[in-house]
């Protein structure tokens, strides 16, 4: 008998990855989505799509009604612990049985960034919640590269405010490999472990420009930016002030060499390596081409 696992934050790119690597497993699959013109894109991941909102409690008991096992993501907010609470609370009440959270690299109630520190609010609550529970605390996205494309395309150079920090960043295809082996294999082999998923190596910015400008076959420079630069552009973005403010303190913590690890997190729980950043650039070449601007 097929279990029914629901998964939040089933239109972003974590979730998204899962439900991919989710296909064909033994499960009745159930994404949460607040927006319901969003639902055909759950629909084509093989999941079927459930109207509800973790600001909005009143609006979870039919979307928990059996569900065996949650996926647990919440938006980057202030709210986040909100968000968690409400779903654990109406996890609790539905009776689900366990729940695998996403969590923040270094996630801690001493970490460097406002994000990691609410992070273990939501980290605790989970562990005491009854249920069975494993939580991932993945490295920096490669993905989040997608954000400077333009520029590399356009200009064949990329800024962060990162100074020569080293990170063991990961695929996020590779974050979902693990969740998705820890909710098949069941929680006897993962209840009560933290895994904190990571890349291959520990790179540079200036080693990423490298191997893009390797695959590109053209030179590609990263150059370091401060820390009032990069907030003055993500505000030309539009992006909420909180959001730039939590970037910083990553940047920051990451300009002193916070970041520079790697585990074997990836091989240990689905048996492979993880992605090296050369097959992420390989896999997503078109998006760093100026042949496709």
């Amino acid at each position: 008998m097929s279990r029914t696992l629901l998964i939040t934050g089933a239109t972003g790119n974590v979730s998204s990855a899962l439900l991919d690597e989710l296909r064909g497993a033994d499960f009745e699959l159930r994404a949460l989505v607040r927006d319901e013109s969003k639902a055909h894109r759950v629909r084509a991941r093989g999941a079927h799509p459930v109207i509800g909102d973790l600001d909005e409690p009143r609006s979870l008991p039919q979307a928990f009604e059996g569900v065996d096992g949650l996926w647990l993501l919440t938006p980057n907010s202030p709210r986040a612990p909100e968000n968690n609470m409400n779903a654990v609370w109406a996890a609790r009440q539905a009776g689900v049985q366990r729940v695998v959270r996403l969590s923040a690299v270094g996630a801690a109630h001493d970490a460097p960034t406002r994000s990691g520190r609410l992070h273990a609010l939501s980290d605790h609550e989970v562990e005491r919640s009854g249920m069975a529970w494993t939580i991932l605390r993945p490295h920096w996205f490669m993905q989040n590269l997608f954000n400077e494309a333009g520029d590399i395309a356009a200009e064949g150079t990329f800024s962060l405010n990162m100074e020569q920090a080293r990170l063991g960043m990961i695929d996020v295809r590779d974050i979902a490999a693990v969740a998705a082996q820890v909710l098949i294999d069941g929680p006897e082999r993962h209840h009560g472990r933290i895994y904190t998923p990571t890349g291959p190596e520990s790179l540079s910015f200036g080693e990423v420009a490298e191997r893009i400008g390797h695959l590109l076959g053209t030179e590609i420079r990263y150059v370091p930016t401060s820390d009032a630069d990069a907030e003055k552009r993500l505000l030309g973005f539009g992006m909420p002030e909180w959001i730039i403010e939590m970037l910083t303190e990553y940047a920051q913590a990451y300009a002193s060499g916070w970041g520079d690890f790697t585990t074997s997190d990836v091989h240990d729980v689905v048996g492979r390596p993880p992605r090296g950043f050369a097959d992420f650039a390989r896999d997503h070449v078109d998006a760093f081409s100026s042949d496709n601007r």
